[in-house]
């Protein structure tokens, strides 16, 4: 089974060319704020990228193949590393990040809404170069080809096979007949969180501009501030708490949404991951602040039920936004919230981590098998919201959890070698696969990447590209049996 080649490439095209003229607001905003010496590089490779866009759309529009699923995995890796490649131009060009590997970085951690940088001093970029690195969160937080699908039936194109291995999480439900009609209404969702929040942090006293880059950081949950410590920047509890409700809304899985504003809000609460993904958000806010309150490390239970909501939902969302040293806390507030870097929220989700889904899953699988051993003979199904999942579903689920826990065996064995204690090794690699942000240890909430190698950077921007693709696509490129053409 031949992969059609023009058919991916006509698509990276579209790519190019929604890439290239997303970077229109940020070059109206450095054309505002900044000197020539930035605006006219943010010029031309905005029209560089367009116009290698529409190169591509021409010279495959007559090559054009119907997509499979195949196809589709090699579709999302290049998109997805193309998004980054040329994300990382204006970094370059301008002389914000002049090294590549760096602006890659810096790129692969926006697009996949990771947030995790090298940059020491973020205060003094230039603001059109501060706008695109937040914007970019906003872009790949809904999905550059969710965005894409949309345009597709124009271009005689069908999105459902690339739909399926670009969806953020185990499933992708459809919310309309048509997958364009289901990228457009989910888009117009997003939209809608996204106005909502910018007003709502004017009201507490933001700037446009810095109500915008925060906005694209919390609906995206990607974490890029304008400033270098974070959120705590503002000390305001007004828009911490702003914050944290949109981080929260935006872990949920936006297909329940569109339920809920057809059939009535009890659709939120009939679904178990929903329910499941609260209750981790609930019990570790509240285990945090106890602890930050009984320890004294915040003397009010108001200060402390903030401080404890806001960074649980920031980890859990895989945000990445501070308001506090979590450093600071005590230890087992450090290791709630390392479990949170590891869950995530839902799927669907703009939301990154293993999904609260597939650990509601894991659980029950759990479950059964200790019923199993003490009951051999009863036959016990996994169910959820009182369906039984077929054997695949679960085994997938599964497979997924293990070449997690592989992947990230793997990358902190790669990133030991930078003789870094196991701790920053280790989170490193948890949180730029869960596309969370800061870590722990030198690449805790107060430092970041700059100081590691390249090679440690390389590692880790392919790590948050994997997390962000839900890791098997690009596994499944570097298996011979993929490039066979008997399969």
């Amino acid at each position: 089974m031949n992969l059609s080649f023009a058919s991916a490439f006509r698509i990276v095209g579209l790519i190019l060319a929604v890439i290239g003229g997303s970077m229109l607001p940020s070059f109206v905003v450095s054309l505002i704020y900044d000197s020539s010496s930035v605006y006219i590089p943010f010029l031309i490779t905005m029209l560089s990228s367009v116009a290698a866009g529409v190169f591509l759309l021409k010279i495959f529009q007559h090559d054009f193949k119907t997509l499979r699923v195949k196809d589709g995995f090699l579709v999302v890796t290049l998109c997805w590393f193309f998004s980054a490649a040329v994300g990382a131009v204006p970094f370059v060009v301008t002389g914000s990040i002049p090294n590549p590997i760096d602006a890659f970085f810096e790129s692969c951690s926006g697009f996949s809404t990771t947030g995790a940088s090298i940059l020491t001093d973020v205060e003094v970029l230039p603001k059109g170069i501060l706008f695109w690195r937040s914007f970019t969160h906003w872009i790949g937080g809904m999905g550059i080809l969710v965005f894409a699908i949309a345009l597709m039936p124009s271009l005689g194109i069908s999105g459902q096979n690339i739909a399926v291995t670009e969806a953020p999480g185990p499933i992708m439900d459809k919310t309309s007949p048509q997958m364009s009609k289901t990228a457009k209404t989910l888009y117009i969702m997003y939209l809608i969180f996204t106005v909502l929040e910018v007003i709502l942090l004017l009201f507490g006293g933001m700037s446009l501009f810095d109500a915008l880059v925060h906005t694209f950081g919390s609906v995206g949950t990607g974490g890029f501030s304008s400033y270098n410590d974070s959120i705590a920047h503002f000390n305001s509890t007004y828009i911490e708490v702003v914050i944290m409700v949109f981080m929260v809304l935006c872990g949920v899985n936006f297909n329940l949404y569109y339920l809920a504003f057809k059939d009535g809000i009890s659709q939120l609460f009939k679904d178990s991951e929903f329910r499941f993904y609260l209750l981790i958000f609930g019990v570790s806010a509240l285990m945090i602040a106890t602890v930050l309150f009984v320890t004294g490390k915040n003397d009010s239970i108001g200060g402390s039920a903030v401080d404890a909501a806001f960074q649980t939902a920031s980890i859990l969302t895989t945000t990445g936004y501070m308001s506090s040293d979590y450093e600071a806390w005590p230890f087992i507030c450090q290791m709630v919230l390392f479990f949170l870097m590891i869950a995530g929220g839902c799927s669907s989700s703009t939301s990154g981590g293993l999904k609260a889904i597939r650990i509601l899953i894991i659980s029950k699988l759990i479950r059964r098998g200790i019923s199993l051993r003490l009951h051999p003979n009863v036959i016990e199904t996994v169910k959820l919201d009182g369906k039984t999942l077929q054997g695949d579903t679960v085994s997938s689920i599964a497979n997924h959890f293990f070449l997690y826990i592989l992947m990230v065996f793997a990358g902190t064995f790669l990133i030991s070698f930078e003789n870094e204690s196991l701790i920053t090794s280790l989170s490193s690699v948890v949180t730029c696969l869960g596309n969370v942000g800061p870590g722990f240890g030198s690449i805790g909430p107060t430092e970041n990447f700059a100081h590691l190698t390249l090679f440690s950077k390389g590692i880790l921007s392919v790590y948050m590209l994997a997390g962000r693709l839900e890791l098997y696509p690009l596994f499944i490129l570097l298996t011979p049996r993929f490039w066979n053409q008997d399969y």
